[in-house]
């Protein structure tokens, strides 16, 4: 069992008080055993007997483990690449597929390592990881090495099986060395639903399929891998409404836009979500809201590559589930999730106003919405009975003098540095007094280094 005693401010509902801001529970207590919270109340004391593990929460704030919904870990090796440092998506994608068809097991380990570490260190207790390249000839089970990664540092983990069939040669976007065949994808899609998803409530991985993008995989890809997906009572995840050449590239091939599209497929419903979804009409809108279809927002990616800012205050009144992730790490560029919180709120109030997002908003987006996303019902809040994750972050330092008027709140709209003290997944703690628990950091670091000069090297020869 652990006892998180006396926290100063725990996040148990996300309501707002009178002003506006985040009330919290004051001075209670959290019991876990096992995997789940017992108890939240004021002055538990464990039974007689018992083992317990007492940490002092007097000067922290206890927030649900946080949930990213679209990642890509292999790029934490590529990141900040001056190549295209200054270039939109497609022109970025081009370059990069000429290094990423280099990674190799040992890549996608460790890149996972690094991406999970990050997500650990900044209050994020489950994460959806979207891979979707396999380069030719790589025989290693590339959703098996980053469901280690994930055990390893104990994150509650959504590995997609990703594809991309469609190569520069058929109308694509990808170069051949990194495209399957669809028998290839299909057959492996459901090696993966069968060896690795666990769709209980608890589940410490769940498994989606995600063809990578309409401009990467055949139309019949997408809507035998939606059919795939519902036979196995698995989620499906893809990148829809990201750019304007998107839009364009599919009325160029496909006569429709993107969403009509995926309608079209049947990749459009309750156990569909899209990333980005920034380039929607008022109607695109209104069908993403009746077929309750959910939104992976990426608003530093999206700012990053200059795609454009999504309208997340319109799709939260229309009633649209909008998640948050962070997008990987080579247009992001990092696994900053606290971070991310703060880029999502005063983004929208850009486009839209001062009072566009709070942060009790981003709090649920980041944690509840999330949990819906992927099929969770037991995660996203600190509740009895609710599954154990938690992430605690003190706010009695120098950062955050003067902003404790609301502490829950303070973690968004001041401070500098986004780690989190602890974060406990399922009933473990991944990290203690700011480092990971699971692996040295340091390892982690200096294999990510080597293999990422390593892959620059190989371009760089070319």
């Amino acid at each position: 069992m652990i006892l998180l005693k006396n926290c100063y401010r725990i996040l148990a509902s996300i309501q707002a008080d009178e002003s506006g801001g985040i009330p919290g529970i004051t001075g209670s207590d959290i019991l876990i055993r096992g995997n789940r919270i017992e108890k939240i109340a004021k002055n538990i004391s464990p039974e007689q007997g018992q083992s317990v593990e007492l940490i002092d929460c007097s000067r922290m704030v206890a927030v649900p483990g946080l949930v990213n919904t679209h990642h890509h870990f292999y790029q934490t090796l590529t990141r900040n690449l001056p190549a295209v440092q200054d270039v939109k998506l497609f022109q970025w994608l081009r370059y990069l597929y000429e290094v990423w068809r280099h990674i190799d097991e040992e890549a996608v380990y460790y890149s996972s390592l690094t991406a999970i570490g990050e997500l650990l260190k900044t209050g994020c207790s489950c994460t959806l990881n979207h891979h979707y390249l396999y380069p030719r000839g790589m025989g290693a089970d590339l959703m098996g090495v980053q469901i280690e990664a994930a055990r390893t540092l104990g994150i509650r983990f959504c590995p997609c099986r990703g594809s991309m069939s469609l190569s520069v040669k058929d109308g694509g976007l990808p170069p051949d060395t990194v495209v399957q065949t669809k028998e290839e994808i299909l057959e492996d899609s459901e090696r993966v639903i069968e060896k690795y998803h666990d769709g209980s409530e608890y589940s410490m991985c769940r498994v989606l399929l995600a063809p990578c993008s309409p401009f990467s995989v055949t139309e019949v890809l997408m809507k035998e891998s939606a059919d795939l997906a519902r036979r196995n009572a698995v989620r499906l995840h893809t990148h829809l409404g990201e750019t304007e050449d998107e839009n364009d590239y599919c009325i160029k091939h496909f006569g429709k836009r993107p969403l009509e599209l995926m309608m079209d497929l049947g990749f459009i419903g309750e156990d569909v979500s899209y990333a980005h979804g920034i380039h929607f009409t008022d109607e695109e809108l209104s069908l993403l809201a009746g077929t309750k279809t959910s939104i992976a927002h990426c608003p530093s990616s999206n700012m990053r590559l200059g795609s454009g800012i999504a309208r997340v205050r319109e799709m939260l009144d229309m009633g649209i589930n909008v998640a948050l992730a962070v997008d990987g790490s080579a247009s992001n560029d990092t696994s900053d999730f606290l971070g991310e919180m703060r880029t999502a709120l005063l983004l929208q109030r850009v486009c839209s106003g001062a009072g566009a997002m709070t942060a009790r908003e981003i709090f649920r987006i980041a944690s509840e919405h999330g949990a819906r996303l992927l099929g969770y019902r037991k995660i996203g809040a600190l509740r009895e009975g609710y599954a154990a994750d938690i992430s605690l972050f003190d706010v009695h330092r120098m950062e955050y003098s003067g902003a404790l008027s609301d502490p829950i709140a303070a973690l968004l709209f001041a401070g500098y540095n986004h780690q989190s003290d602890y974060t406990i997944v399922n009933g473990r703690i991944v990290v203690r007094e700011g480092r990971l628990t699971g692996a040295d950091e340091e390892e982690i670091s200096r294999n990510a280094n080597r293999i990422s000069r390593r892959l620059l090297k190989k371009i760089a020869l070319q």
